[in-house]
């Protein structure tokens, strides 16, 4: 599981004003669950993950990773965990299998376990096609799954996906979100960020709203529409947030 307690991250800028990139964050997300981080671009949602994936430090607050703190215990944060950014970088002169491969072995993974493994997710991913091509030939969906793939080529509990379909066409996109319902339905804890709100609508089984760095509500899509008496997850979203500026 993912437990969240107070994070934040400050940087500092030139002008000498601190930036509260993200400011006291709370919230979980437990096993055979997927918890969407929802907000607009600029929120705090991928350096709220980057802390998460031992990336970057944070300034206050804590949080664990299958109970492994990430500042003290960032080694064991990363056995426990599948993370993948929109800026996961990928070695062009590779195939897909030979990257792949590559990082079960950085994971300590066996070659045989990697074998069995990767025959997983090539089914799944639908991968078979391209397994063997290098991926400077690869369209961007293709390198997409791969990058998922090396991300969990390990078989990590807990699974971390920042904005995973943002450019994609809407079969891969497709096929990433049957993938990420597959890991809740294994027992997988899965947080997933997004500034889409169709996402979160069609994905969460709890969504964790943040704007500028702050956590706005947590909830589920249906206490959300009990509160405020409206269906629409853009219009619940904007209620909420214009809730929350006049108090600030």
């Amino acid at each position: 599981m993912i437990r969240v307690e107070g994070l934040t991250k400050i940087f500092s800028q030139k002008t000498g004003k601190d930036l509260f990139a993200v400011n006291n964050l709370s919230f979980t997300a437990e096993k055979g669950e997927i918890v969407v981080l929802l907000g607009v671009n600029g929120a705090g949602k991928t350096t709220t993950m980057r802390m998460l994936s031992t990336i970057l430090q944070p300034s206050a607050g804590f949080a664990t990773i299958e109970g492994y703190d990430i500042a003290r215990e960032p080694q064991s944060v990363r056995a426990n965990l599948g993370f993948l950014s929109g800026d996961t970088g990928l070695y062009a002169r590779l195939t897909a299998r030979e990257l792949i491969t590559y990082f079960g072995l950085l994971y300590d993974v066996s070659k045989e376990k990697i074998t069995q493994r990767l025959n997983v997710l090539v089914d799944i991913l639908g991968m078979s096609e391209f397994l063997d091509r290098k991926i400077d030939l690869m369209s961007t969906g293709m390198k997409q799954k791969v990058s998922i793939a090396r991300s969990i080529i390990h078989d990590p509990p807990v699974m971390i996906f920042d904005e995973p379909t943002v450019g994609l066409d809407i079969f891969t996109s497709r096929n990433i979100v049957d993938f990420i319902k597959r890991c809740r339905n294994e027992g997988k804890c899965v947080l997933f960020s997004t500034h889409i709100m169709r996402e979160a609508e069609r994905l969460a089984d709890r969504i964790v709203m943040i704007h500028d760095g702050k956590l706005l509500v947590s909830g589920t899509w249906k206490e959300f529409r009990e509160d405020t008496g409206l269906n629409d997850l853009d219009d619940i979203f904007v209620e909420y947030v214009n809730r929350k500026e006049p108090d600030e």
